[in-house]
């Protein structure tokens, strides 16, 4: 079964689009109008090799709030919606990942009950035009959207971008071995059965 999801969700604040294939191989295509926000969510598909286009009109000129937060909303549904009943995937997925002077963890339970644990810290205001303080928020939005378990620090760090980035990238590393295949099970991995 493909697993593969286009969403799209328009309000007076954004316009978000959203194609990803979870059995990709890291191909990207994101505008996000935010260049930092881009880079990050390149290095989130890249990285966990799944092919992902992302395209969204937001209010920009306000400020970056609603254009990540949305992006984080449908990127999550779309996880979610790939996944369909989750029937023989691994559901739990970790990663610690170096970056020079950055160490990062993620774990995630791909269990239908949405969770937000974030322990990260940053000295700058911005990255870029990206609010350091909407990295959080872009996570909450989609852990709730992909009804995730996601757990997020920073363990050693000093560099915000390498911090940032450490981040989305072991995200993708997380997320793609929580969502491979387990050979012995073809059911959903779960005492209630189901997810």
């Amino acid at each position: 079964m493909e697993r593969k999801v286009s969403l799209n969700r328009t309000t007076k604040e954004t316009d978000v689009s959203v194609t990803l294939n979870l059995d990709g191989t890291g191909i990207t295509e994101i505008d996000t109008g935010i260049g930092f926000f881009d880079h990050m969510l390149d290095g989130f598909a890249r990285h966990g090799l799944f092919d992902l286009a992302v395209k969204v009109r937001g209010d920009l000129p306000v400020d970056c709030h609603h254009t990540v937060e949305d992006t984080g909303i449908v990127l999550g549904q779309a996880i979610h919606k790939a996944l369909g009943k989750k029937a023989g995937i691994k559901r739990y997925g970790y990663f610690i990942l170096p970056m020079d002077e950055t160490l990062a963890l993620c774990a995630i339970d791909l269990s239908g009950r949405p969770y937000l644990k974030f322990d990260a810290e940053f000295t700058a205001m911005r990255l870029g035009t990206l609010d350091t303080e909407m990295l959080r928020e872009f996570f909450y939005a989609v852990s709730y959207g992909g009804m995730m378990n996601l757990h997020l620090r920073i363990l050693d760090g000093e560099n915000n971008h390498h911090k940032a980035e450490a981040l989305f990238k072991s995200f993708g590393k997380a997320l793609d071995m929580a969502t491979q295949e387990e050979p012995r099970i073809k059911e959903a991995w779960t005492t209630k059965g189901t997810l």
